[in-house]
């Protein structure tokens, strides 16, 4: 036929070619019948009057005639085929599973080519099966698209599908935005139902470890002030996660009216004392207490201790003093009377860093004109008295910022030294399991000296050599509280949220509570770690801390525990 026209078009007949020329956009072999072309990209100049002439022979058609278009597009066959034969026609999307991406650039309101995850997860911005998707071709096909010949938007160039936010700013999930990115059942990430966050409840992970550079992780890129808080295991980094930050803004003598005005006449005002000592870090507490005797003439805490119920003195005392205050305090309680509580020196004196050892030292020596060491020398003995007089000498090798940083961003082997670690290793073995008897002292050597990453790199080492795990060689080689210290020791080493939510287990275990161990645990590490020990708490026995405290608690004591907790 086209050879034909051509002869035709050189001997002057017909019209030139036996057609339209080529347009830009124009399908190639013409619209559907019955079709005409967009106003936009008409012939130039217009129609003539009375339209063109066909051509010779007339148009050509292809064998069995042009399909009638799919149902679901507009009439007047104003949007080409589809070209994926995956996507849906009207009627909504195939069930959720593996599908092939659609091709970049497709889909005007759809998720883009980026988004695509194989494996059977949803598009990036699909919602679950039972909600249609914003754009997706309903029944009777897509609107026209917007007028003026634009066209629906594309994705941006270079294949990187869409970004955290859309044009005009608005993040997605937000009024007015798109849908938030979900996962394969339409869940969005890390909300229930959906797959969990990494150290979520049920994932075997710890709770505070993520990955340098994960969504939620440090900003391995830049030094921090709080970088000291970070601690490495395997290639995870550590985030401790407090329940108790600064208040901002912060004023003291505001609070200290508060506090004045809900003691203040008949009855008490439980709630806002609650409210403000619970949201306040210790700093900020020991800042009102010295701007409320300076308004009033009075002691802050003998007030709270009058006007509050329950077992109050020793929570309000640990809330308003220092925290190393405190632990020399509770130290000193334990080894008062008869017996001594060698659990609460463990606790203290094997978790604390170094710059805590050395003030609790200091503040025992001011506060009570007695050392520490001497007084531990006199409570306790044999090897777990060496073990406690190395811990107060507060010497442990420990990592700087700038290896932290390195650690966080190069991984944990950059910060160990892997021979010492077999050497350790071996060093271990051959004090215990390797003879009869226990060489206690090479454990001293090792665990006391080596900073917390380099002993779990001893204790991987140690499991290769001695196909067993380090706790179960400390089982086995020692008993009563030497056990218990090396025990400590490790967990702390290994993950030290567990380590503590194991405490507070025992504290509320059994008949009757261990107040001065849940006061002490809770208040200590509120402003470190308890959001992690939280979440080791619910992991190893399936119950949440705070439900776990406010069956064991009662009255302002309770609403106070509460309020340091959190949910």
């Amino acid at each position: 036929m086209m050879k034909k026209q051509r002869k035709m078009m050189k001997k002057g007949k017909g019209h030139h070619g036996g057609g339209y020329p080529a347009q830009p956009g124009y399908p190639a072999g013409g619209y559907p019948t019955g079709a005409v072309p967009p106003p936009a990209q008409g012939y130039p100049g217009g129609m003539p009057a009375g339209g063109y002439a066909p051509p010779p022979g007339g148009f050509a058609q292809p064998p069995g005639g042009y399909a009638p278009p799919p149902s679901g597009y507009p009439a007047g066959g104003a949007y080409p085929q589809a070209p994926n034969p995956a996507y849906p026609a009207a009627g909504g999307y195939p069930q959720q599973g593996f599908q092939p991406p659609p091709p970049a650039g497709y889909n005007p309101g759809g998720p883009p080519a980026a988004g695509y995850n194989p494996g059977g997860v949803a598009y990036a911005g699909q919602p679950p099966s039972v909600q249609p998707y914003a754009g997706q071709p309903p029944a009777g096909g897509f609107a026209a698209p917007p007028a003026g010949g634009g066209g629906y938007s594309q994705p941006p160039a270079g294949g990187a599908g869409y970004g955290t936010a859309q044009p005009g700013g608005l993040p997605y999930g937000a009024p007015g935005g798109a849908p938030p990115q979900v996962q394969s059942g339409g869940v969005p990430y890390g909300q229930p139902g959906g797959t969990p966050a990494y150290g979520a409840p049920g994932t075997g992970q710890p709770a505070s470890y993520v990955q340098p550079g994960a969504p939620g992780g440090p900003n391995v890129g830049m030094a921090t002030a709080g970088m000291a808080n970070l601690n490495v295991q395997a290639n995870m980094v550590e985030r401790s996660r407090p329940t108790i930050v600064p208040a901002k803004p912060f004023n003291a003598e505001q609070d200290a009216q508060i506090l004045r005005k809900a003691m203040k006449g008949l009855g008490t005002d439980e709630r806002a004392i609650v409210d403000v000592i619970s949201r306040r870090s210790n700093k900020q507490r020991q800042e009102i207490l010295v701007m409320f005797k300076t308004l009033f003439g009075k002691d802050l805490i003998h007030d709270l201790k009058s006007e509050l119920s329950g077992d109050l003195e020793e929570l309000i005392l640990a809330m308003f003093k220092s925290t190393t205050f405190y632990d020399a305090y509770s130290i000193k309680k334990a080894m008062e009377g008869l017996g001594t509580k060698e659990s609460v020196l463990i606790e203290i004196l094997l978790t604390r860093p170094n710059t805590d050892i050395k003030e609790i030292v200091a503040c025992y020596q001011k506060n009570y004109g007695r050392s520490l060491e001497k007084d531990i020398m006199d409570e306790t003995s044999g090897h777990f008295k060496r073990l406690l007089v190395s811990a107060c000498q507060g010497n442990r090798t420990e990592l700087t910022p700038e290896q932290l940083q390195k650690a966080a961003t190069q991984g944990v082997e950059s910060v160990i030294d892997r021979n010492l670690a077999r050497e350790d290793a071996q060093k271990l073995y051959q004090a215990g399991a390797k003879k009869i008897g226990t060489d206690e002292s090479a454990f001293l050597q090792v665990m006391a000296v080596r900073h917390y990453y380099q002993l779990r790199a001893t204790f991987e080492e140690y499991h290769r050599l001695a196909g067993k795990d380090i706790i179960s060689a400390v089982k086995g080689e020692m008993s009563g509280d030497l056990e218990d210290g090396f025990k400590a020791l490790v967990t702390c080493a290994k993950n030290r949220p567990q380590y503590f939510a194991e405490r507070l287990h025992k504290a509320m275990a059994g008949f009757g509570t261990k107040d001065s161990t849940l006061i002490r645990v809770i208040v200590s590490r509120s402003e470190i770690d308890l959001q992690d020990i939280k979440d080791e708490y619910r992991n190893m026995y399936q119950k949440s801390l705070h439900d776990a405290v406010a069956s064991e608690t009662s009255g302002d004591y309770k609403k106070l525990l509460l309020g340091i907790t959190g949910q």
